[in-house]
């Protein structure tokens, strides 16, 4: 228990750490405990605190002093988020389902019986875009970068999340949680550099130095230099929750010093393995796209295909908000690994069910609306941080404002590159496995 009071003191002499105050010496028995007069306060004249501690043992364990700010009253809402999110998941894994059961098994069967080439020529959808749609896309070196980058970010969350969830990531260790963000990210590395360089080979790449040194570099770049500059504006401001210079360059030495030859040397193994085969031939001469409906428009198909995956999470992206820029404490990392998890698979899903829906329309471009496409869930993730800001909180200051908005665009382009890959990956495998199953002479 602390009792503080503030009084005019008297001392004698020259202040020192080993003077005593004449006023409230307790050698002397002459403890003063409160004072109702209200004190004079003068300028350029010192002002002496004093302060009293009572020390009361308590009942409570050491290891359950947390559970009084841990003590969750909100599981309802959390559990209707899992339930929520469980919906969509059903409801995609249901068309996902069909598609692979019914439909894709009904055309490979019908297509293997075909007997003349004149009655292949009839078919329609996916089938005819065989001879195109392995090929590689452009801008095919950024695609492997991000690729390569949301490997690594996914890496970095998933043993995050199991390192909270079985308890090594306390609240009651401040900080801890971001420090092993940090490290897991520079080590995660060579994931990074190998996942890159094995699809960079895929697409007949050579320089994959020059392509290793862009994976490490590009995302860590573009986050570090906004950071810098929100944190140059606070040091503007003189505020003391400016991040020390010392800090900033021990970020940097880890970034060159580590995660950046990790990457290296991953891409260096990833290159040196044998390129992964297409399972069908590619043809020399490109396939003409049809007119494509207006539904099937990429700009229209993108934003569609990224409201299932936000609307699995904003339930759960609320009490994170909340825990960051309202001083709660956010520590049900159970319920978080649930709904990423669901994430993980609502991005799955609905990016196959829309590149199969591409694929039937004879629109072979696919390598890039299918990382778009779930990538697309940090738009609305930065919309409904918008939203918070004018709804939740009362920011006045221009400072603060470009603190949250520029921290929430990191947070954004972070999910964009998590969730792309993610989907991404699940058109790779989704495209092979249907087009191995076809017989092509």
């Amino acid at each position: 228990i602390l009792k503080q009071c503030s009084i005019k003191h008297e001392y004698e002499g020259k202040w020192n750490e080993k003077s005593r105050l004449t006023t409230c010496d307790p050698h002397n028995k002459r403890t003063v405990v409160s004072s109702n007069t209200p004190q004079e306060v003068e300028a350029k004249k010192e002002i002496i605190f004093t302060y009293d501690v009572e020390y009361q043992e308590s009942d409570v364990k050491w290891a359950s002093r947390w559970d009084a700010y841990l003590l969750m009253n909100d599981d309802q809402i959390h559990w209707f988020s899992i339930v929520n999110s469980l919906m969509i998941v059903l409801f995609l894994s249901g068309m996902v389902a069909m598609i692979m059961l019914r439909t894709l098994y009904r055309d490979i069967s019908r297509y293997n019986e075909l007997e003349t080439q004149e009655e292949a020529q009839e078919e329609t959808g996916w089938k005819l875009v065989h001879g195109d749609v392995f090929r590689p896309p452009s801008n095919s070196d950024l695609l492997c970068v991000y690729v390569g980058t949301g490997v690594q970010f996914l890496g970095m969350v998933l043993v995050t999340m199991i390192f909270a969830v079985f308890g090594f990531l306390s609240p009651s260790n401040r900080g801890g949680l971001m420090t092993a963000m940090l490290l897991l990210w520079v080590f995660m590395g060579i994931f990074a550099g190998y996942a890159s360089a094995r699809l960079y080979k895929m697409f007949k790449g050579a320089e994959w130095k020059k392509l290793a040194f862009r994976t490490a570099c590009m995302f860590p770049g573009i986050v570090f230099a906004i950071f810098f500059v929100l944190n140059a504006i606070i040091w503007g401001q003189k505020s003391s929750g400016a991040v020390p210079f010392g800090t900033m360059f021990a970020l940097v030495l880890m970034w060159f010093g580590i995660s950046v030859p990790l990457v290296f040397l991953g891409g260096y193994i990833g290159f040196k393995k044998p390129a992964i085969e297409d399972p069908v031939k590619t043809n020399k001469i490109p396939r003409q796209i049809p007119e494509q409906a207006w539904y099937m428009n990429p700009t229209f198909s993108i934003l569609i295909g990224g409201i299932l995956p936000f609307g699995a999470v904003f339930i759960e992206l609320f009490f994170i908000l909340t825990s960051i820029w309202l001083n709660q404490f956010y520590y049900i990392f159970g319920f978080l690994f649930l709904v990423f998890i669901i994430l993980l698979i609502t991005c799955a899903e609905i990016t196959i069910v829309l590149c199969y829906f591409q694929l039937c329309s004879e629109d072979y471009l696919w390598w890039w609306r299918s990382y778009l496409t779930s990538g697309s869930s940090a738009l609305y993730l930065f919309l409904y941080a918008t939203f918070y800001f004018f709804t939740k909180l009362e920011i006045t200051k221009l400072v603060s404002g470009l603190l949250y908005f520029g921290y929430m665009l990191i947070a954004s382009y972070a999910f964009f590159v998590l969730t792309g890959t993610i989907g991404f990956y699940a058109c790779f495998w989704f495209t092979r496995l249907i087009y191995s199953s076809v017989k092509i002479d």
